[in-house]
């Protein structure tokens, strides 16, 4: 009886360590948490021959209750050619008298469009530090591949800013805004 129990305490704990990359494999596959979509890293244009199809692409955003920033799209939709590199634009803005840096978080719906979504440059790469009731327009590039499956006519890009808190961070891109 003890030996089982031990195999199955054993077993147990391995099963915990299993789960990050298994976890990382669901997101991955599935696109959940915006994981499937993929980020150009060299500059495209060029190597993707765009698509007489088009789609329709929604943009979202919102932002964490302990962030005071307006945020928002500036173009609520947008009708892009398959493999067209293509530009959105959002605004955030800080309400308070006092900096605050944010980071975003993205999320692409339905699931299966995210590994068809490729963001080239985007804000939500880095952190950002908004001054004092500063007001900031911040691009992203994206393009949809041309084998996007056909059942997909509508994606959704979705964008959550969260205050980051993190005094290290804060000072870091403080004094690099300086240093400009």
């Amino acid at each position: 009886m003890v030996g089982r129990l031990t195999l199955v305490a054993v077993a147990m704990f391995g099963f915990g360590f299993a789960m990050v990359p298994l976890y990382d494999v669901l997101c991955d596959v599935t696109g959940l948490g915006g994981r499937g979509v993929q980020i150009a890293e060299n500059g495209i244009g060029s190597a993707i021959p765009a698509s007489d199809r088009e789609v329709r692409i929604r943009f979202l955003a919102t932002t964490n209750s302990a962030l005071p920033w307006v945020f928002q799209p500036l173009d609520k939709t947008a009708t892009v050619k398959l493999g067209a590199l293509s530009e959105t634009r959002y605004v955030a803005m800080n309400l308070t008298e006092a900096p605050i840096v944010g980071q975003a978080t993205y999320n692409v719906a339905p699931p299966e469009a995210s590994l068809y979504f490729v963001k080239t440059e985007c804000f939500c790469f880095t952190q950002q530090l908004l001054n004092a009731q500063e007001t900031r327009e911040m691009p992203v590039y994206y393009f949809v591949q041309p084998d996007l499956p056909e059942h997909i006519r509508e994606i959704t890009l979705s964008y959550t800013f969260y205050r980051n808190d993190n005094p290290d961070a804060a000072q870091a891109l403080a004094s690099a805004v300086s240093q400009e």
